[in-house]
């Protein structure tokens, strides 16, 4: 842009004198006027145009979930989910991200109600979510649902093995879906525990024996339980790509989901992602199976 301003001084110049003759002091002056004038329009209005094309987007996440999106001994907000926005945000110059933290089970309502424009805590894409939800298309995790037990429980392996019994998980969360699916089909067989969203105490509830079992995604136990206190029993009970929650039926979610699917697929390329993966969940849980 700075050079293009000399050719507005010339143009605007050169006017000046064909039109009026160089004796004409006044108008000499009034076209040297015209001239800054013009040139400073010209200088400052791409400044103005780009901060017009910049969209403020609110992401809600949460703080509770350690190496995903927690708060750390600094009072800082970081891990996975949070740490790969950053990097999406840098990739997506037509777009500002602000993160908006709140409880696990507040996320969907506040998008409901537009107080975010999308959701990012490893959610998990399935049909009950998928009708009423836009997500975008290209996953940035996949991994595989279990059941959680005490490490000396050899009793419960299925969830039929939990008929009866106390299992532990955050309302509105895909392994509570999975659970009250299940009681549809058979009487409310299982008691389901809902989770404080702010609470880390799943490995004593089941340890101690106030519930006697949770459903968790594969990367978690380890991230939950470093001292090793439980253990997934049984075989996997769904598989889920982890992409993120925006509102359906909507034209900017879907220029939104769009982008997001263009940086992500760059930060798989380039090894980011991966590598981001390995760093805070301890094991590269971005393909289709977890290395």
């Amino acid at each position: 842009m700075k050079k293009m301003i000399p050719l507005v001084y010339g143009l605007l110049l050169t006017l000046v004198i064909a039109g009026c003759g160089t004796n004409n002091n006044a108008n000499r002056s009034q076209g040297s006027n015209t001239a800054e004038a013009a040139a400073k329009t010209s200088a400052e209005a791409p400044a103005a145009t780009d901060a017009a094309q910049v969209t403020k987007i609110v992401v809600g996440t949460g703080t509770a979930f350690p190496q995903v999106c927690f708060i750390d001994e600094n009072g800082k907000l970081t891990g996975f989910d949070v740490e790969l926005l950053k990097d999406i945000d840098s990739r997506l110059p037509q777009y500002e991200f602000e993160l908006k933290t709140m409880d696990f089970s507040n996320l969907l309502l506040s998008l409901d109600t537009k107080k975010i424009d999308l959701v990012a805590h490893v959610m998990e894409k399935n049909p009950e979510r998928e009708q009423k939800y836009l997500f975008n298309t290209e996953p940035y995790a996949h991994w595989r649902n279990r059941i959680v037990v005490a490490k000396d429980n050899n009793s419960i392996k299925t969830l039929d093995d939990l008929k009866g019994k106390k299992a532990l998980v955050g309302a509105t969360s895909a392994q509570a879906q999975i659970l009250e699916n299940y009681n549809k089909e058979h009487d409310n067989a299982i008691q389901i525990v809902y989770q404080n969203g702010a609470a880390n105490d799943t490995v004593s509830q089941i340890s101690s024996g106030r519930v006697d079992a949770t459903l968790a995604a594969d990367f978690v136990l380890p991230v939950i339980d470093p001292q090793s206190k439980l253990k997934a029993s049984g075989p996997e009970l769904s598989s889920a790509d982890i992409l993120y929650v925006l509102r359906k039926d909507d034209a900017d979610s879907k220029t939104l989901a769009d982008a997001i699917d263009g940086a992500i697929k760059e930060l798989k390329a380039d090894g980011t992602l991966a590598k981001l993966s390995t760093e805070w969940l301890g094991a590269d849980v971005t393909a289709d199976e977890v290395k």
